[in-house]
């Protein structure tokens, strides 16, 4: 009899689980959440069921983020080369026999129809991170290079599918890995320092260069159109411009203070394109205003923050890597889309991170939560 009533009960059971959360970063997670559903609510409500798909969506990102999160670093390591062989496997197989829809050759088809590339956002930081982790103390140059063709393998995969939204998350998370390792700057200046003279470049002699029947090298049309819409969006103001145009409008039209919770007009007019997905941030900033993007920007650094900290308390190599472009995964999320909605970026598919609808970026954006958590918690529990 007394063993039965010694039987811990549910609650103590349960307690390990959350023991060892970071709570700092939960917050974060909570405050853009909220500004997610709210936003959603007001550009998706007409919209079919994007509001309950977008709450049902958090609340399986939720799930996976705790899943993830009970999983140790060293055996999310064990993950790494299986995950990363994986993805690459799946993305020579879209090359071959891949769906193709509006132009590109992004998923395929086992039964369901997926998108591998997406994969290649977590697997391809936990595949440099077990890299350098297994050469700790005994880096080389070469180590370096195979680093760099771990990386451009899928990157450039992905770049002919086409789809330079998600190649650039994919190569900003490698990037990330390779930087915090230990890349010398004598080697990361230059490339720098000519992508800012190209840009120049490219603003000054725009007339030329975007003039009818000028072809650019390595890049297909519409990239081009899309590089020369931003730079002058009047070219086409009804056509590839509209986007970066209504945008600028919406998020102008706003003010200081925002026209006021579902009372934007530009967004119930639907003027602006893609108001739930990749253009959101238009929406909320003409309702919330800048004190909305100011309260919006500084729950991402927030975010961001966080997950430095948590890079930077790690116990080991692979944890401290792995963190650090996790984080960066979710400062490139956020940057580019903020960036293309503002036309100072060329407009590419890239969510706003828990703002936008997307299920499987907010599957993304789960798992890359439950790493850091994951991570959090290993330190807190030897600590502890």
């Amino acid at each position: 009899m007394a063993a039965v009533f010694d039987r811990p009960s549910l609650r103590q059971r349960a307690a390990p689980m959350f023991r060892g959360f970071d709570g700092p970063l939960a917050f974060a997670v909570f405050l853009l959440a909220c500004a997610g559903l709210l936003t959603m609510y007001s550009s998706g409500y007409d919209h079919g069921s994007r509001f309950v798909d977008h709450a049902r969506n958090m609340l399986l990102a939720g799930f996976i983020m705790f899943v993830v999160a009970q999983v140790p670093p060293q055996r999310l390591m064990s993950f790494a080369v299986p995950l990363y062989v994986l993805g690459v496997g799946l993305l020579i197989a879209v090359a071959v026999f891949g769906v193709t829809k509006k132009g590109a050759k992004r998923w395929l088809n086992i039964g369901v129809v997926i998108q591998p590339s997406e994969i290649l956002k977590i697997a391809m930081p936990l595949m440099l991170a077990w890299w350098f982790q297994k050469r700790e103390g005994q880096l080389r140059p070469l180590d370096f290079i195979v680093a760099g063709l771990l990386l451009a393998v899928p990157v450039a995969l992905i770049v002919k599918q086409p789809d330079l939204g998600t190649a650039i998350l994919v190569l900003s998370a490698g990037m990330g890995v390779i930087f915090f390792a230990g890349l010398s700057w004598k080697l990361i200046a230059p490339p720098m320092i000519l992508g800012l003279t190209a840009a120049v470049l490219l603003v000054v002699f725009e007339p030329r260069l975007c003039a009818d029947g000028v072809s650019w090298p390595l890049l297909h049309d519409y990239q081009q159109q899309r590089i020369c819409t931003l730079l002058d969006p009047g070219r086409d103001p009804l056509g590839k411009g509209f986007h970066i145009i209504q945008g600028m409008i919406a998020i102008g039209s706003g003010g200081v203070f925002g026209k006021g919770f579902m009372q934007g007009t530009q967004t119930h007019l639907e003027f602006i394109p893609e108001r739930t997905t990749d253009f959101i941030f238009a929406a909320y900033s003409e309702e919330f205003g800048l004190l909305g993007n100011l309260c919006l920007i500084a729950a991402f650094i927030f975010l961001i923050l966080r997950g430095l900290a948590i890079a930077l308390e790690a116990s080991n190599l692979f944890s401290r890597l792995l963190a650090g472009a996790v984080t960066l995964i979710f400062f490139t999320y956020a940057f580019v889309n903020m960036g293309m909605v503002s036309g100072i970026l060329p407009v590419v598919g890239v969510p706003l991170p828990f703002i936008s609808y997307g299920g499987t970026a907010m599957v993304t954006l789960g798992m890359g939560l439950g790493i850091l958590m994951s991570i959090s918690k290993a330190r807190r529990l030897v600590q502890s």
